[in-house]
């Protein structure tokens, strides 16, 4: 499939493979996609409700003509320090960014120079643009903020925390690449577990909800629609790029009454992204495997599923209104039913105590369907007494 631009941009137009567009990987890309569809959603959606006056807004007062405080600066500063301490030091390291620039960012490793540099310029620039709109006497103003006006900031808290929470889950499955190598198994670029994501970043964007006393529920049955379809389009990346997310081995036969494409039923993940499987045969690029057998591509199954269940949870919205978080714990419901089927066909390490075998994503899946269940069952008698 495509790893990285490179690929994909050789099948449309001829391009040669593994130059310099395998900066850009497909999975970052699509990754990035998914939080920028959450992020519009979730704004509709967050609007949607404060105009029927389910969200009430808070008072901001802001002020214009200060100088700049110690605080912008020194975000400022660091912004630069890590722009340049990072982003020279990927330039100077073009062909390892080429091949895995998660790697290379996510590293320790830096130009110091170029970071102190970019930091001085940055806080300096900021410090000499307050100055210029300085005014004798700042001007205070009175806002009305909604929540949809802080998507950006429930944005990156979601987005930041998320990575760290799927990094510690992946860690947690494999404890002894942890013990082989620390540094390099915590600062990889590699082994992101999705639920590990979703629940550091509801931790995370609930404790910011409560901070600014917004209320949590009307929030979550906005950002469950928000949810899923993100997942759907992250798990498009992973499919396109070949990140092990795959199924097993397919030795069903294919029915007759199969319709679809071949490669919906098994497939061989050419060019994946890991280099597992068998070698392409007169094929001499950087990602030159494919597996053999072929698997179930269950990322294609989990996008539809995904998408399926955003457009019911977006169909269900209005009916449920009067039972605030119904939509959420329905869609935990939903979550936990879909990602628990689906494993029965994926490729995940297994654990067994007291004679069950189950994988990390099965167990998590039961509690979410369990906590979605009772969550149902809980609104409906409180709103029937």
């Amino acid at each position: 499939m495509y790893p990285d631009l490179s690929y994909l941009f050789h099948d449309l137009f001829g391009t040669p493979i593994d130059n310099w567009l395998s900066i850009f990987k497909t999975f970052g890309l699509l990754l990035v996609l998914a939080i920028l569809s959450a992020s519009m959603i979730l704004y509709r959606e967050l609007k949607a409700r404060a105009e029927k006056g389910i969200f009430h807004p808070d008072k901001v007062k802001y002020e214009y003509g200060k100088p700049a405080g110690p605080g912008e600066l020194v975000s400022n500063a660091l912004w630069g320090f890590v722009l340049g301490y990072k982003g020279f030091y990927a330039v100077q390291q073009m062909e390892r960014l080429k091949q895995d620039a998660a790697e290379v960012l996510l590293s320790l490793d830096g130009t110091w120079w170029a970071g102190i540099g970019l930091a001085a310029i940055f806080a300096g620039g900021r410090y000499l643009e307050a100055k210029k709109k300085a005014l004798p006497k700042p001007r205070v103003v009175i806002k009305d903020v909604y929540p949809h006006d802080r998507i950006g900031d429930i944005t990156m808290i979601a987005a930041i925390s998320g990575v760290v929470g799927a990094k510690v889950f992946a860690i947690v499955e494999d404890i002894p690449a942890l013990l082989r190598d620390p540094v390099g198994t915590i600062f990889s670029g590699g082994g992101l577990a999705i639920y590990g994501g979703l629940i550091f970043g509801f931790l995370a964007v609930t404790l910011y909800l409560r901070l600014k006393k917004i209320p949590v529920l009307p929030v979550l049955d906005a950002v469950a629609p928000a949810l899923i379809i993100a997942y759907g389009v992250g798990r498009l990346g992973c499919h396109l790029a070949g990140d092990g997310d795959w199924g097993i081995v397919n030795t069903l036969p294919q029915p007759g009454w199969w319709f679809l494409p071949d490669w919906l039923w098994s497939f061989d993940y050419p060019h994946n992204v890991l280099n597992e499987g068998v070698p392409i045969e007169g094929f001499a690029g950087r990602y030159s495997h494919r597996l053999s057998p072929p698997v179930f591509p269950t990322p294609v199954y989990e996008t539809m599923a995904a998408l399926l269940i955003g457009g019911i949870l977006l169909g269900l919205r209005n009916k449920v209104a009067p039972w605030p978080g119904m939509l959420f714990f329905i869609y935990l419901i939903f979550n936990g039913t879909e990602r628990f089927w689906i494993e029965k066909i994926r490729v995940n390490p297994e654990y067994t105590n007291m004679g069950v075998t189950y994988t990390q994503a099965e167990f998590i899946a039961v509690m979410l369907f369990l906590i979605g269940a009772t969550g149902v069952v809980m609104m409906w008698r409180r709103k029937r007494g």
